[in-house]
């Protein structure tokens, strides 16, 4: 349980969903520097971190999402 709470508190804190989490895990993300990545409102040039997230998975692995989402709790 311990290894997923900052997972956990972080889909909180930033709106995402279980998809999103889990790119983020498979491309090596922290959890704690999300907050750096996630002010799009007040730094107009970044992508929503959903978005920012989605195109990394993307140029990495060449696919829009996860074969298989595995829940976090």
């Amino acid at each position: 349980m311990n290894k997923h709470k900052e997972w956990i508190e972080a889909k909180k804190k930033f709106h995402l969903s279980d998809t999103h989490i889990q790119m983020a895990r498979e491309l090596g993300m922290n959890p704690r520097k999300f907050g750096g990545l996630a002010n799009h409102k007040q730094e107009r040039w970044k992508s929503p971190l959903p978005d920012f997230i989605g195109e990394l998975y993307f140029k990495r692995f060449k696919k829009e999402k996860p074969d298989v989402v595995k829940i976090l709790k």
